[in-house]
């Protein structure tokens, strides 16, 4: 395995650029080629069945550019997925919610800790499995929130519509008392801010996304799979819908790698597609 190989990185949309930037940030060195399947996304309205059957198409695509490991910038596909995955390929495939879960578990002090995510990821339980793992007596709370991933994906992250509409989701949450909420989403931390205000100073916000690219840093050290390159690398974004879209959230959210070379990529002939 080359340690100059680039890392996958995939998601319904654009939200798993929290992620890539996270393993930037962590990882300088490192060169990204990352998927998003905007043209399908949301995947927390899809049957498990059509996630696994979407994750499954994008890391073979992943896999075939070549890339020395794959993660899994989803929490639903992390929570359907995963496992086949892991099984499937020949290199380290890293999902999103066990980081998750550890920061959350490091963070409470309350023990009472929130979890929203996507319908597919709430219903699924693998937050409130992977919390109590660590922490027993926790007590966990989800709730799906169907409408913040198209919020972001249209780019509307601030608002009074926006702001109306994260507070009347969140309502549930307020009433448990939680000291900890889990965005069990990638795309939920470009709401940070209007979620805040909504659970309260008081609630420790969790993103997987810094705990994520710590993984991705420990296993490659672990392999010795670290990249070493002195020239700046070229990051592969690719998209099978709207690739205006896709450039304008690597403006927006990435800027500060605004400096570093990328291209995008609009739809791939090896890609089936369902739209």
């Amino acid at each position: 395995m080359s340690n100059q190989l680039p890392i996958g990185v995939f998601d319904s949309g654009v939200g798993g650029l929290t992620v890539a930037s996270a393993i930037k940030a962590e990882l300088p060195n490192e060169t990204i080629t990352y998927f998003g399947d905007t043209a399908r996304c949301p995947y927390g309205d899809k049957t498990p069945e059509q996630v696994l059957e979407y994750s499954t198409e994008i890391c073979d695509f992943l896999v075939q550019r070549g890339v020395k490991m794959l993660v899994v910038a989803c929490n639903t596909a992390t929570a359907v997925a995963l496992p086949t995955l892991q099984q499937r390929y020949h290199v380290p495939v890293l999902g999103v919610v066990r980081p998750g879960a550890r920061a959350a578990v490091r963070a409470t002090e309350t023990m009472r800790i929130g979890v929203i995510g996507t319908a597919v990821t709430v219903k699924s339980g693998v937050y409130e499995r992977a919390i109590k793992s660590l922490l027993p007596k926790a007590e966990v709370y989800s709730l799906a929130c169907p409408e913040f991933v198209p919020l972001v994906e249209r780019g509307e992250t601030s608002g009074k519509h926006v702001e109306r509409i994260v507070q009347e989701r969140l309502l549930p949450l307020q009433k448990r008392d939680i000291d900890t909420l889990i965005l069990g989403c990638t795309h939920y931390p470009h709401l940070e801010s209007v979620i805040q205000r909504a659970v309260g100073d008081h609630v420790r916000l969790i993103s997987s996304a810094y705990e994520t690219a710590r993984e991705v840093k420990a296993v490659l050290s672990d392999q010795a799979w670290t990249a070493d390159r002195t020239e700046p690398a070229v990051d592969q974004y690719f998209t099978s819908g709207d690739g205006v879209r896709m450039e304008q959230a690597l403006q927006k959210w990435m800027r500060a790698w605004a400096d570093d070379a990328f291209v995008i990529h609009v739809g791939m002939e090896s890609l089936t597609c369902s739209l």
